[in-house]
């Protein structure tokens, strides 16, 4: 099937030109009716998603990414229905995979972060046919869960169904990241379609006034026993005072941009932050990313197509020209113009609703309720401003951060905890393709500076601008620790283990190649870089972006900055980077990527060694990855599997372990199921060794651990 059948008779295209649904009351007490309206939730959601890429006129729409930055729009198509198979497993709401090589493929999304993978020398994609038929299957899936799984209501933050609202809330988080990618493309390489049609009204833009917000407090974060879905970042609590300041009436307009582009502000590097001239440099901007030259004059792109530029609509452009512009209209007004907090937004959001009834949303271009892209700045009044919600995200001065409270969902560990880094800035208000989660006000999504998406920005003039708390101390204990595991102090005479781990690796192997390493479950890495000493080229691989942005942040030259519990509400500052360990040089040779250790994408092959580090009692199928693991080796590499044995149901369903059991009436060891595995294709190297290791809890409080050491050599 290529691209101009994708929307042939026959396919669900007619739930595609209403507007979608809101988030689902949870509370919901009749589970007949909670099915039913999840249901609708569901398949209104797949259907307008699937409608997006019948925008798409030419099959290389699918197979050439829009930037440098994203995968082609075919991973995206098939990522969202891969989503849901993976929390679904999670979960145990089903037992088995779809398609297990597409799901390696369509496994991880995040694109701008150094673990991903944009290579695609890497994959050979899958026709548009067979990401379609696995969509199908997916949505089956799906339907035929929400029809008769059984459902305990409320649904919760740990309840098994939250994995079925959280793959419907992330496609529509990708319904508009991939729009934003549609609008990216090449322009013959987009057609217009009728669930898809642009706002056509323009007129003279508006003089942009300021409007004075008295000081007030916010109080932030949702409980966790919301009634609505929420992201991590939205739970947990927030409090501050917020001094009195003054507000834009309108977002500004592209009329309003146009003066600072006639004043040559993107020329000036003054006007410009450090990073901001490093993007303005590198890109070449002269104007924002969606405008057009013609001789006609200026044009705006839309999604699948340009109109003559509107100059009443809002300008959209990323953080760093909204952060210009406010400094060149500071300079020629002498007044401290700047973005919004996210505090600021809130009590903008509080000021549009007087007045309103209670709960209702205001009237805006929101949640596609209107057309497929923005209109004019003065069209949705809400109190004495317009737009505080809808018609274009708004840029904040805020860093993302982390509320009081924070706390990761189990299954999905890094939608935000790669964000805290000081280099993502919130959003606000939600834009006219803005759904579901991304139109509620909680709702708290950040993008790297340099991103685009359908985002612009209201200035305040205020001199009080309160930074936002820090989020570049890990504060997670779980991640401390293993910070402190692989890269801190020894305690009790106790070698570092990864270290440890990488000198009996090169005994064994001894004279055989070196050329490359892996590391599976690689948590915060240090095995990685110890190997990279000896080998030319180390892969880093572990499940939880958490846990491999630590590695990341020490390859790229950064120090690993971490609390420790002392005692109570005593805590310890640790700093450690890759010199101070006597590692600097191995950080070139080391890569990370995100993956799943019993799904492994198809380029993880031809190691001559493999590092499977206290892994296998923490797989949801450790046969499965036994069975297949020579399959990444090279004949006569070497396997190194070490494990405490540790079979916990919450990891590994108990049907599933390897050992630590009765058999026939004997006991039936780890190593036993070990050899009965690997002996079809290995052969074990000695007797296991066990190799101690200390996690530091407190000061006063350690774990010791032993961990059986077992290696073994791939025959031909």
């Amino acid at each position: 099937m290529n691209a101009s059948t994708l929307a042939e008779p026959g396919r669900r295209t007619d739930a595609a030109t209403t507007p979608l649904p809101r988030s689902p009351n949870l509370h919901e007490t009749d589970p007949a009716r909670m099915r039913a309206v999840l249901r609708e939730y569901f398949t209104s959601t797949f259907d307008r998603y699937e409608s997006l890429f019948q925008t798409l006129a030419v099959d290389a729409a699918w197979y050439e990414p829009s930037i440098t930055l994203r995968h082609p729009l075919i991973f995206y198509y098939g990522h969202t229905a891969t989503f849901f198979v993976n929390k679904l497993l999670l979960t145990r709401m089903i037992g088995e995979r779809v398609d297990p090589y597409l799901e390696s493929v369509f496994a991880v999304g995040v694109d701008e972060m150094g673990w991903d993978d944009l290579n695609d020398a890497h994959y050979e994609w899958p026709s548009v046919a067979e990401v379609q038929a696995y969509r199908d299957k997916v949505r089956a899936l799906v339907l035929r869960l929400i029809a008769e799984a059984p459902l305990e209501l409320p649904i919760s933050w740990d309840n098994p169904w939250w994995a079925i609202v959280m793959g419907i809330e992330h496609e529509r988080i990708h319904l508009e990241t991939s729009s934003v990618l549609v609008r990216q493309h090449k322009l013959a390489y987009v057609k217009p379609h009728p669930a898809w049609q642009p706002c056509t009204q323009t007129g003279v833009a508006p003089d942009n006034t300021l409007v004075k917000v008295a000081a007030g407090s916010v109080a932030l974060g949702r409980e966790t026993g919301s009634a609505v879905y929420g992201w991590d970042n939205e739970y947990g609590h927030h409090e501050a005072e917020v001094p009195a300041f003054e507000a834009s009436r309108h977002l500004v307009s592209n009329q309003e941009f146009l003066a600072f582009v006639e004043a040559g502000g993107y020329a000036q590097s003054g006007y410009w932050e450090e990073e901001g001239n490093a993007w303005r440099e590198f890109a070449k901007a002269a104007h924002p990313t969606f405008w057009r030259r013609s001789a006609e004059g200026w044009q705006l792109r839309l999604m699948t197509g340009e109109v003559p530029m509107p100059w009443d609509w809002p300008v959209e452009v990323n953080y760093h020209e909204a952060k210009a512009f406010c400094r060149w209209k500071s300079a020629h007004s002498g007044q401290p113009v700047r973005l919004p907090t996210e505090d600021e937004w809130y009590r903008l959001y509080a000021e549009s609703r007087h007045g309103a009834p209670h709960g209702e949303t205001p009237d805006a271009n929101l949640n596609l309720a209107h057309w497929a892209s923005s209109c004019p700045v003065n069209h949705f009044a809400q109190g004495e401003f317009f737009d505080v919600a809808g018609n274009a995200w708004q840029w904040t001065e805020t860093p993302t951060y982390p509320f009081e409270g924070f706390a990761v969902h189990p299954i999905y560990d890094d939608f935000t905890t790669p964000c805290f880094d000081g280099r993502h800035n919130l959003m606000k208000g939600g834009s006219w393709i803005a759904t579901g989660n991304e139109a509620e006000p909680a709702s708290r999504y950040a993008f790297r500076r340099h991103f685009f998406q359908h985002a612009g920005f209201r200035y305040v003039v205020s001199k009080h601008l309160k930074p936002a708390p820090a989020s570049h101390y890990e504060t997670d204990k779980l991640l401390s620790e293993y910070a402190e595991f692989h890269y801190g102090d020894s305690y009790f005479d106790v070698p570092n283990f990864s270290q440890a781990l990488a000198e009996l690796a090169i005994d064994a192997i001894g004279d055989a190649p070196k050329r490359t390493a892996l590391d599976l479950g690689c948590a915060s890495g240090r095995a990685s870089f110890e190997l990279a000493r000896h080998f030319g080229r180390v892969t880093g691989v572990d499940f939880s972006a958490r846990f491999i942005g630590q590695g990341v942040a020490l390859a790229r030259g950064d120090s690993l900055r971490y609390l420790l519990a002392d005692e109570g509400e005593l805590v310890e500052y640790k700093s450690r980077n890759l010199a101070e360990l006597g590692l600097a040089d191995t950080a070139a040779k080391v890569e990370f990527f995100q993956g799943d250790a019993c799904n492994l994408k198809p380029q993880f092959t031809g190691y001559d060694f493999i590092l499977a580090a206290n892994l296998i009692d923490r797989l949801y199928n450790p046969a499965q990855f036994l069975e297949a693991i020579h399959e990444r080796l090279n004949t006569g590499g070497v396997l190194m599997i070490t494990s405490p044995y540790t079979w916990l149901v919450e990891h590994t369903p108990r049907a599933d372990w390897l050992g630590g059991f009765k058999k026939d009436g004997e006991s039936y060891t780890t190593l036993d199921g070990l050899d009965a595995i690997l002996g079809a294709h290995f052969e074990r190297l000695g007797e296991p060794r066990a190799v101690p290791f200390v996690i530091r809890e407190t000061r006063r409080k350690f774990q010791h651990t032993l961990s059986e050491v077992t290696l073994w050599r791939r025959r031909a």
